[in-house]
């Protein structure tokens, strides 16, 4: 069995979070029922999803079904285990989705629907941020494992050695002394 790193566990972790809150959330605005089992049998369900899958950096290509998938069965889940409905209830008005009995069905796919989007894009940018940041830190590192030695100070030097001082010019060496009248033009033979 393959260990996993933190990283992986913190990203798929992150994942679960983001697409179960915001299912869950879309699931009520929506006019639904979740029930506490469902939120119990559907973290562990999105985790596992989510662990496979967070091993390199996912676009928007890849996010997007994924979740689509997961808040389908999101969904599933909260209509199956509403105290309020039975299952062959919940499960004929999503098969007659024009039957007058199914519904929140448009509201529920619309809340679904905006909880998909909004968390892929979320997401997305989440995770190309997140990369950005490894590859700019894993050029660092490989900086400083190629310059290992840290850089070595010097003490400054004393303003008054101890050897003889050379005489030096009054005016200072940086400035180019051109003050004066202009000499005059002598006339070429």
């Amino acid at each position: 069995m393959p260990v996993t790193s933190p990283l992986r566990l913190a990203r798929a972790a992150a994942f679960t979070a983001v697409c179960l809150g915001l299912g869950v959330v879309a699931h009520l605005f929506s006019g639904g029922v979740v029930a506490p089992g469902a939120l119990a049998l559907g973290l562990p369900a999105v985790f596992a999803a989510a662990l496979p899958l967070s091993g390199r950096e996912r676009t928007l290509r890849a996010i997007l079904p994924l979740l689509a998938a997961l808040q389908v069965a999101l969904h599933v889940l909260f209509a199956l285990s509403a105290p309020s409905s039975s299952a062959s209830h919940v499960l004929a008005g999503h098969a007659m989705a024009g039957h007058a009995h199914a519904g929140p069905g448009f509201g529920m796919l619309l809340g679904h629907g905006w909880a998909v989007v909004l968390t892929a894009l979320w997401l997305a940018r989440g995770e190309a941020a997140l990369w950005a940041l490894l590859r700019r830190l894993a050029v660092r590192l490989t900086r400083i494992a190629a310059d290992p030695a840290p850089p070595v100070f010097a003490l400054p030097a004393s303003p008054h050695p101890d050897g003889a001082r050379l005489p030096r010019s009054v005016a200072p060496l940086h400035c180019v002394t051109r003050r004066g009248p202009p000499r005059l033009l002598q006339p070429s033979a």
